[in-house]
């Protein structure tokens, strides 16, 4: 199984893409933590022109004023916690910026994310690869029933998520 240069062979060979296994989830991270500021610094350039921005437009203007009911009530902490929430964590960045959050308890709470939560993806879903990969190796078609399954499982949730936001909205409305 040498030839797939994702699947760690043995604990003594854990290299991806010719780089130090543990180089590239440095890299990431650190790629990771400069997204964050520079969304941190977007946010802070436009402001109140976060609203009528291509950015804000996709976002929604319903959907920052929540996020920024978050981050005045929690501060730096809502950005350490943004890792975790899917699409808040590529929202919040922005709104901080424009709130004006502390940089400097910015700063730490988007290291701290990133330090915490990266590695997590990271590594975790390196394993998670590597096991479907050699799992593939052993069984194809036990391969793909499992990707069939994850598949259908993600349709669903978003499915269910959408079909779930819908009727809020339909209870709202009425």
């Amino acid at each position: 199984m040498r030839h797939l240069p994702l699947v760690l062979d043995s604990v003594a060979d854990p290299f991806w893409l010719g780089l130090p296994y543990w180089l590239v989830g440095v890299i990431l991270m650190f790629a990771l933590f400069v997204v964050f500021q520079v969304y941190y610094w977007a946010g802070r350039r436009l402001g109140e022109k976060l609203y009528e921005s291509r950015v804000g437009e996709r976002m929604g203007r319903e959907r920052i004023a929540k996020v920024e009911r978050v981050v005045e009530k929690w501060g730096a902490l809502a950005v350490y916690g943004c890792f975790w929430v899917p699409m808040l964590r590529h929202t919040l960045p922005w709104v901080a910026g424009a709130l004006r959050v502390s940089y400097p308890w910015y700063v730490v709470a988007s290291a701290l994310g990133c330090l915490t939560w990266a590695p997590l993806w990271w590594f975790g879903g390196m394993v998670a690869l590597g096991a479907w990969l050699r799992l593939a190796a052993q069984s194809p078609l036990a391969a793909g029933l499992v990707a069939v399954a994850v598949v259908a499982g993600v349709v669903y949730y978003i499915t269910w998520r959408r079909r779930k936001r819908a009727r809020a909205e339909e209870q709202l409305a009425a």
